[in-house]
């Protein structure tokens, strides 16, 4: 049995505690300054707010101001902040952290900047002190929290530069219903995953373009339509991954084709390019999300500006990216839903 933190009482940080409980860790959920009321709540003995159940008996709630001692005692800590979070968590760790205690992180997004792109865990390694030994592992694929805490069966790839990390972790963390499975491809697995996000909001792009005319959701809607527009995904995405460094394959399993799968059927992405799809604009589609957290803007604004940086240098060609670049048109720039079919499919450019 090990003790371990989670900084970050949302939905999936949460969440995780299930399958480490059931595994029979001593768990330790502490709030950052965004979650006080979840930690009030679990601290009175109700519900998680939007996890609408209970946590385990055996979960120690704390404050954002209570956490010092939780994470200095910590044998393994885990994050379930945001993507926007993760330096925020970095410089919250660098007092507490202990050389050698393996640390998770269930970010998934991607940052560029004068070095270009870079994986979340690197960036969580740089707000670290340098002498820390700590390898971040990441997790990708597909994982919806509700589910995971009601213990439905989930494959997920834990990944990072470090393989005693990701073994460590992942021993941690596996058992009956949470089927982990390791990677070496950091890079692949964390541009899937930030990736997936920005794709899945095209692909709810079909829905909403069913209900303008309309239609209702059922057996004959736009799956058709839907079906290619998820096989351009994985295409452009195996593209996306090799620019970047990783392995194109990456984009074939958990971290991008499972985890898009699970985000177009169930996660707030997909909702957010429906109402996109009917019409709304993105003003009005961002007010329909009744203030949810958009991962696909915030990609999406990222991959805008690095790829263009790539684009003046003669290293990339959104030509060769017809469905990303629609979606750049039509959730950055407002313009209208007009799925450039006769672009798909194309073999690229010969280097």
């Amino acid at each position: 049995m090990a003790r371990i933190a989670i900084l970050g009482a949302g939905m999936m940080g949460s969440a995780l505690v299930f399958p480490l409980v059931d595994r029979g860790h001593e768990l330790s959920l502490i709030g950052t300054h965004l979650d006080t009321e979840i930690i009030r709540a679990l601290k009175a003995g109700a519900d998680h707010p939007t996890l609408r159940l209970p946590l385990p008996s055996s979960v120690q709630p704390f404050y954002a101001h209570e956490s010092s001692e939780a994470l200095r005692s910590a044998d393994a800590i885990a994050l379930g902040v945001s993507s926007a979070g993760v330096r925020w968590a970095g410089q919250a760790l660098a007092a507490s952290l202990r050389g050698g205690v393996p640390l998770l992180m269930i970010s998934k997004g991607l940052v560029y900047g004068e070095q270009g792109f870079a994986i979340l865990p690197d960036v969580l390694r740089q707000e670290l002190p340098s002498e820390l030994d700590v390898a971040p592992v990441a997790v990708a694929g597909p994982c919806i929290a509700g589910e995971l805490a009601r213990r439905v069966e989930t494959c997920v790839v834990f990944t990072g530069r470090d393989a005693n990390a990701v073994e460590a972790w992942a021993e941690l963390a596996r058992g009956p219903y949470y089927h982990v499975f390791a990677s070496g491809d950091p890079v692949g697995s964390e541009v899937c995953a930030a990736l997936k996000n920005a794709y899945a909001m095209g692909i709810g792009f079909a829905a909403g373009l069913h209900e303008r005319i309309g239609g209702s959701a059922g057996s004959i809607a736009m799956h058709n339509c839907e079906a290619a527009l998820y096989a351009q995904a994985i295409l452009e995405a195996q593209r996306l991954v090799e620019l970047m460094g990783g392995d194109p394959a990456c984009a074939a399993g958990l971290p991008f084709a499972g985890d898009l799968n699970v985000t177009c059927n169930g996660g707030r992405t997909g909702r957010f390019g429906r109402f996109l799809g009917n019409g709304l604009g993105r003003a009005g589609a961002i007010t329909a999300m009744n203030g949810a957290t958009l991962e696909c803007l915030e990609i999406l604004e990222t991959l805008r500006a690095g790829l263009s940086a790539l684009e003046r240098r003669g290293q990339f060609l959104f030509s060769e990216f017809p469905f990303l670049r629609h979606m750049l048109e039509v959730a950055l720039d407002d313009r209208p839903v007009d799925i450039p079919y006769r672009e798909f499919f194309r073999a690229p450019r010969p280097t």
